[in-house]
């Protein structure tokens, strides 16, 4: 079987390095953008199993970018960026977005986001057609053998993260689940940028499901500790 090809478009050719490097030591293959149009031409033509995507680009801004793949391709997109502001990450993942890695990150981290999304890519495949499973509280409805998540019989669109949070929360209903369980869950490891991407994820699948995510039906906030999700 062919090893992973990973589209890696950054500007910077001192970090571009550095990501090549490390995903040539652990045997990915890999290609690279130094800019927004060449990133776009990459998806393309080459189709990728996953892009990393800087989003201060010279020609084209990385947002747009995304929103460009998107009208086309469901490519996982893990965004590394210096933009560290939750209202950037939220831009972002609202944009189609699956993943977010603040600069500067450690190597460590990266390939950890890169195990996970390629251990939801395997997991998809393997389980198609295997769950018949269906979830259903109040007006939400998991389908688990699609993939799919429905409120009020309309299709919401989510990412693979979100949609992973949803699925961990809907498969322990009723019960609290700290942070540190859910980023270990999620991610597979539980760092302070995990707790901290956590709480921007978790704010964007709010505004999907959420009539008023100031009034939550079925997300609750546990203060310091973690989050559940309530029966309705």
């Amino acid at each position: 079987m062919n090893k992973p090809l990973i589209l890696v478009v950054e500007d910077d050719t001192a970090i571009r390095n550095l990501i090549s490097t490390t995903l040539e030591t652990h045997n990915y293959r890999y290609i690279t953008a130094s800019n927004g149009e060449s990133a776009i031409l990459g998806a393309v033509s080459n189709n990728p199993d996953v892009m990393l995507l800087d989003l201060g680009l010279p020609d084209i801004d990385g947002i747009e970018i995304i929103e460009k793949v998107r009208s086309w391709s469901k490519l996982p997109i893990i965004v590394i960026s210096a933009r560290s502001e939750e209202t950037d990450k939220i831009e972002a993942l609202d944009a189609g977005a699956d993943d977010y890695l603040t600069k500067p990150f450690s190597v460590e981290e990266l390939l950890a986001r890169l195990r996970v999304t390629f251990r939801r890519l395997s997991y998809q495949d393997s389980s198609c057609g295997a769950d018949t499973a269906v979830f259903e509280n109040g007006d939400l409805k998991i389908d688990y053998s699609a993939g799919c998540v429905y409120l009020n019989s309309e299709e919401l669109h989510l990412t693979p993260i979100e949609y992973k949070l949803l699925c961990l929360l809907a498969k322990n209903v009723g019960k609290v689940l700290t942070h540190s369980y859910i980023t270990r869950e999620v991610w597979g490891s539980s760092w302070d940028n995990d707790v901290a991407s956590l709480r921007v994820f978790m704010a964007t699948l709010r505004k999907k499901i959420e009539k008023d995510s100031s009034v939550p039906q079925y997300i609750q906030t546990h203060v310091g500790i973690g989050y559940r999700m309530l029966r309705v």
